[in-house]
């Protein structure tokens, strides 16, 4: 940047009297104004405390008090640069300055002369600009003194409505006889935008300023119109309430001397009484009641009373339907709406059965856990069918105010009860089944805990007298059947402890053809306009629909891709292209498209450190390959592929295994302080965590090291400990149907899993080789090929 260089400034006086300057500074120091734009030949005060503002205030000493004030265009820029500036501000003199302390001053200034930014000099402490002087155009003639004179008279009728201006000094800028004088004085009064200020102060042409100056001030006079007659009406609405309750007041004396039925609150006392509300409950209400009478009906508290009864009157106090009474009608309901899932409806039949001896719920609050789209949902109401409940569903997903479940207090505005009460009142009766989904999905921020706040509502001891905060009374919770779902089990522990938790687990491939053909097929012909003689699926296509386009646990995209054949189908009837279509193999591709997946993804051959391992996700069972490479190193070892922080621990655990038994197999040490080991799992993008990759990590490790393939038809699940054990894992079931998908002949499980076998379906098992292992060196006999 150039020097600020010491100069003199000479001046002289035009025949009006003002200072010109004939000699300008060649750099003059600039300050940035934030939300403020000054107009020359004006004064202004300046708020200036950051810090290159401070030091172009000290500069400007050197060049004779002048200084550059050009407007920001973004407040909140703390740095600005030159394109953060307005490039036309004003030349101006400081006067004056007053500290008030450090970062706080004040500056007088006078502003001299309209210039435009030229050169722009940044410094680590300080804006440094040259600038070219500006001119007005003039304007004359008649056009030019109407303009003005009617700007006057603006100015003026504008402060008939605003006082924020002295009369002394309204008539002083009202006897200026220059336009571009008269503007600049004038807009220091005028509370016009920032933008609207900068575009008048860039503005040449003084006729143009003139009527850009009129029609911003024309429209800030009919805003203060509006404003004073809001006010206006404001004020008269006052008055009218005060008189319309003097006028209420004298009428309830009338009907009071004349004997006179108060409609409104006798017809709610009567509703209350003929409710037969608990009595803490009715005493509650006839109490809000009493307090109704004495309000005047356009105060804000009347309505908030009047809501507030609406509730109690409407919530199904002592209201109930009546169960199913013979367990075969459940089990009927149940096998219409689900195919498989017997454990599930073995355990729901148990559960109806003690509700039908005891009379009461005491029993855990039932959790399906699985995969997506299994049926956890459809399951719940068909319960409630089974047993002719009402069905109330409240997803959970997200949901992070404790107040979405207990509810608001009456003292907020727009105040309203919780959920749970808003879905009994939704049921119409006190023992729905009531379904809170996603419950794994709760979350939590200032505003509360929800899953805390479920505890009173799924607790069989509390819920008896569950308070929600608007409704300020107990309401009988016992009878209710709550049922929840989840993908996983990360529910909070306190949650999970008050749950009997039932595992939905993934289809097998059978499964899915017969819900397929007895569900989802009919479903989507209804759904798509179609009947049975429009359409049909051969036995072959939905078990190629299953395996080509789906990868799934649950049915849902199965369900997705019968809904697209069906609608392919109906657009032919529709168009009379066909009355009948059979979907089968020959042209389902003209339905969904080329296969999004094929059956067979093992790999083709035997391969040197690649291992097939198995994992457990939320939409259930998939295969994990695990890939080792070793190159030259210093013992380094690397992950990659997203692997999560249980896994990084299984892998470290699997790969010291091996050094300590590396001599056993022919590893020296010197090969691992010479090897750089890389680790990775392969889909980088998908997270992966989880112990049970353990013995897959070793086996890949040795495979890599000792250049032994591993077979191919051959996956493992299992966690590994630094003496070779092999211990359980979870999720065995997926695993296996993941397995099953790869197209895996023999699956080793630690030996503890064994039980879970009975788990799998007996179409599964018969066609999987199931080996159980206790120590590692088993699966390096099994898995390992010629070691």
């Amino acid at each position: 940047m150039k020097d600020f260089q010491t100069f003199t400034t000479e001046s002289q006086e035009n025949a009006m009297g003002q200072e010109l300057y004939v000699n300008k500074p060649p750099v003059l120091p600039l300050i940035a104004l934030r939300g403020k734009v000054v107009f020359p030949n004006t004064t202004a005060i300046l708020d200036v405390g950051r810090k290159v503002s401070l030091n172009a205030l000290k500069a400007s000493k050197e060049h004779d008090n002048l200084i550059f004030l050009a407007t920001q265009k973004d407040v909140f820029i703390d740095n600005p640069l030159r394109e953060d500036i307005y490039e036309i501000g004003v030349v101006a003199r400081v006067e004056s300055v007053t500290s008030f302390s450090p970062g706080n001053n004040k500056v007088g200034v006078k502003c001299l002369y309209r210039a435009k930014m030229q050169d722009f000099y940044k410094q680590e402490d300080m804006l440094a600009v040259t600038v070219k002087k500006l001119f007005y155009l003039p304007a004359d003639g008649s056009e030019a003194e109407a303009s003005l004179r009617f700007c006057k008279e603006l100015f003026l009728e504008f402060f008939l409505f605003d006082k924020r201006a002295q009369n002394e000094a309204v008539a002083v800028i009202t006897r200026q006889d220059d336009a571009n004088m008269f503007i600049d004085n004038a807009l220091n009064y005028l509370p016009f935008k920032e933008k609207d200020l900068q575009e008048i102060l860039e503005e040449d042409d003084t006729l143009i300023r003139l009527e850009l100056f009129r029609d911003l001030l024309t429209r800030e006079i009919e805003i203060a119109k509006i404003e004073k007659k809001i006010s206006e009406k404001v004020k008269e609405s006052i008055d009218k309430g005060q008189k319309d309750y003097l006028l209420r007041e004298q009428l309830k004396a009338i009907h009071n001397e004349l004997g006179d039925d108060e409609e409104e609150y006798e017809s709610l006392k009567r509703r209350i009484t003929e409710k037969h509300l608990p009595k803490e409950v009715e005493e509650k209400a006839l109490k809000e009641l009493s307090r109704l009478d004495k309000i005047n009906p356009s105060s804000p508290d009347y309505s908030v009373i009047t809501n507030y009864l609406d509730w109690i009157l409407d919530l199904p106090f002592n209201e109930y339907t009546e169960d199913t009474e013979k367990l075969a009608d459940v089990k009927q309901a149940l096998d219409e709406d689900h195919y498989g899932l017997e454990k599930v409806k073995e355990r729901i039949i148990e559960y109806i059965a003690v509700l039908k001896l005891t009379k009461e719920l005491k029993s855990p609050i039932l959790c399906f856990v699985g995969p997506p789209g299994v049926g956890k949902t459809s399951v719940a109401k068909s319960i409630a069918r089974a047993l002719n409940r009402k069905f109330v569903r409240m997803s959970l997903g997200g949901l992070k105010d404790e107040s979405e479940i207990r509810g608001h207090r009456k003292t907020y505005v727009g105040a309203m009860p919780g959920r749970i009460i808003n879905g009994i009142k939704q049921a119409g009766s006190s023992n729905p089944v009531f379904l809170l989904d996603e419950i794994d999905k709760l979350s939590k921020d200032i505003t509360g805990d929800p899953s805390s706040a479920l505890l009173e509502v799924l607790d069989p001891e509390q819920n008896s007298t569950f308070r929600d905060r608007y409704m300020e009374i107990p309401y009988d919770l016992s009878k209710v059947m709550f049922i929840t779902t989840a993908n996983t089990f990360d529910i909070p522990a306190p949650l999970l402890d008050r749950m009997e938790v039932i595992e939905v687990n993934s289809y097998t491939e059978e499964e899915k053809i017969e819900i397929a053909k007895r569900h989802l097929i009919p479903k989507q012909i209804e759904l798509n306009g179609l009947t049975k003689q429009n359409i049909a699926f051969t036995p072959s296509v939905i078990k190629e629909i299953i395996e080509g386009y789906t990868s799934e646990a649950g049915v849902r995209n199965l369900e997705r891709e019968i809904g697209t054949v069906c609608r392919k189908v109906a657009c032919k009837v529709a168009d009379k292209e066909a009355e009948k279509v059979k979907v089968d193999g020959t042209n389902l591709k003209e339905f969904l498209g080329v296969k999004k997946y094929s059956k067979d993804k093992a790999n083709k051959k035997d391969l040197i450190g690649v291992a097939n391992g198995l994992a457990w996700t939320s939409v259930g069972g998939t295969t994990l390959p695990v890939e080792v490479g070793l190159a030259e190193g210093k013992g380094e070892f690397v992950l990659t592929g997203k692997i999560g922080d249980v896994m990084q621990e299984s892998a470290r655990a699997a790969y010291t295994y091996i050094k300590i038994h590396g001599k056993k197999y022919g590893i020296t040490p010197k090969q691992f302080e010479k090897t750089t080991v890389h680790i990775h799992v392969p889909e980088g993008a998908v997270p992966k965590n989880g112990p049970s990759a353990g013995i897959t990590i070793a086996t890949a490790i040795l495979s890599a090291f000792i250049k032994k393939p591993i077979r191919k038809d051959v996956a493992m699940t299992g966690e590994i400990t630094l003496l070779g054990k092999v211990l359980p894992i979870g999720g065995l079931k997926e695993k296996a149907l993941a397995a099953y998908r790869l197209g895996i002949k023999e699956v080793l499980i630690p030996e503890e899993n064994v039980p879970n076998l009975e788990d799998i379906p007996e179409s599964i098992r018969n066609k999987l080789r199931f080996t159980a292992v206790s120590d590692v060196e088993e699966v390096f006999e099994r898995a390992i090929k010629n070691l």
